[in-house]
Formats: structure tokens, C-alpha cells, sequence
């Protein structure tokens, strides 16, 4: 079943020519996902009692069209049902602007057991209360692997803040988007916003520690590799295209 919301693009959502940036979108999008599970008991204000956290590991954003300062938005979203075996589940999202399709997503999450510190299993009765749709609004229902360049440029060292930090004491998903930004070579910064984002997330990121951030271009893919200081553990890979 699909859940929907309405927002209004507001100022700080803007960037360039008055325009909803990349980040402004995802922001949304994470917000009406988290609405969508509040309604279903597992929201932010139900972790406490429920003791498990919605933890996202992927995204992928497609913008067909950019709306502007003031304009309305209407956003759907819907749980995928799962599959046998797995331990993430995927949610999709059809953004609207004056009755126009203008963006596309999809993400993959895993559910994890605050007492155990692990992921958990997604059962039945946890999936069917979001009334799972099949429609998925990529070609491929499956999110396709990111692969680390084997060539690229350290371009930014960075020291995790306070404000990075998220309820669930790890930087907040949205600010590696932010954090790829600073990355990117100030020619590549300066020139219109990607349409295409895709990010991984392969381990958390907390208050106080040191990355380093690689810049590569491969494939028309300008890619952002977040590593942690002496490059052993890799935190995310960003594609930009």
C-alpha cells in the first residue's frame, strides 16, 4: 500500500537558480519513510520500546526535473515485499510537482536488535504491516553493486562533528551526501547538480572520527570513496553521475 505525504519546497532547500537540491530530496524522502513506519509501530518514537532501529544501507535517486522554491510537492512511498532468505528489505519513492513525475527512488534497509547490537530478521509479521506493494520504480528491482575505483585522489580529510551525529549516535546518512560535496573537485562542485545519485553505506561513521575522502571519475561516474583514516575500513562509496 502506498503512503503519501505533501511538502513545500522551502528556502533551505534550494540551491542554485532557486532549484530542490539533491540533498533537499533525499530529505524528504527519508522523512515520509519514517512517517510510514510510525504509523505501523515502528517509528522513531517506538525504538525504545520496540528495541530494533530501521538502518538504511542504500540509496538511489533518479530527478527528472528540478522544482523550485515554493512549489508543492507530493511524495509516494512503499515498503517491497521480502524476499526468502534475505535480511534487507527495499522501499520505494515516486516524487510529484503539479501532477508531473519529477524524481524516482529507491533504498534498501536492514532492521537491527538494539539488545543484541545486530541485524534481525524482517519477519512476516513485521513486513505485513506495512502492506507491501511489488511495483518498484527502477527497471531492475534489485539495487546493482558499487564497486570501490581502484584509482582515485585523496582530496579531503574530515573530523566528524556533533552536528553530524544522528539518534542513533552514528553520522547521519545524508551527511555523507554533504560530506562527498566538500570532496569533489572545485570545477566539478561548481557545475550543475548530478541527476543521478547513487550511495552505499558499508559501516558506520561515529562522533570523532577521522576520514579520508577519495575523488575518481570512471564511466561519466564522478565517485566519492569515504574511508576511515588509515584506509582499512571502507564507510561509503557515492556515485554522482
Amino acid at each position: 500500500m502506498k503512503f503519501e505525504r505533501k511538502y513545500v519546497v522551502g528556502v533551505r532547500d534550494i540551491g542554485k537558480d532557486n532549484k530542490i537540491t539533491n540533498f533537499a530530496i533525499l530529505s524528504f524522502l527519508e522523512e515520509i519513510a519514517s512517517l510510514h513506519s510510525a504509523t505501523v509501530g515502528y517509528g522513531v518514537n517506538d525504538i525504545e520500546t520496540k528495541k530494533k532501529v530501521w538502518i538504511l544501507m542504500d540509496w538511489k535517486l533518479k530527478v527528472i526535473e528540478r522544482p523550485k522554491y515554493g512549489d508543492e510537492l507530493v511524495i509516494n512511498t512503499w515498503a517491497r515485499p521480502i524476499s526468502k532468505h534475505v535480511f534487507y528489505t527495499y522501499r520505494d519513492f515516486e516524487v510529484y510537482c503539479n501532477n508531473k513525475k519529477v524524481a524516482i527512488a529507491t533504498s534498501r534497509w536492514v532492521l537491527v536488535d538494539l539488545n543484541i547490537g545486530r541485524i534481525s530478521k524482517i519477519n512476516d509479521d513485521i513486513i505485513s504491516l506495512y502492506k507491501p506493494d511489488e511495483s518498484h520504480v527502477f527497471e531492475e528491482p534489485e539495487l546493482e553493486k558499487v564497486v570501490t575505483p581502484i584509482e582515485n585522489i585523496l582530496t579531503l580529510n574530515y573530523e566528524v562533528k556533533r552536528s553530524d551525529i544522528d539518534i542513533n549516535k552514528h553520522m547521519h546518512n545524508l551527511n555523507y551526501l554533504s560530506l562527498a560535496y566538500e570532496a569533489l573537485p572545485e570545477e566539478i562542485y561548481l557545475q550543475e547538480e548530478k541527476n543521478n545519485i547513487r550511495i552505499m553505506y558499508k559501516h558506520q561513521i561515529l562522533l570523532k572520527d577521522k576520514v579520508n575522502c577519495y575523488y575518481s571519475r570512471k564511466d561519466d561516474k564522478d565517485i566519492i570513496t569515504i574511508k576511515n583514516q588509515d584506509n582499512t575500513v571502507l564507510h561509503a562509496i557515492i556515485e554522482l553521475i
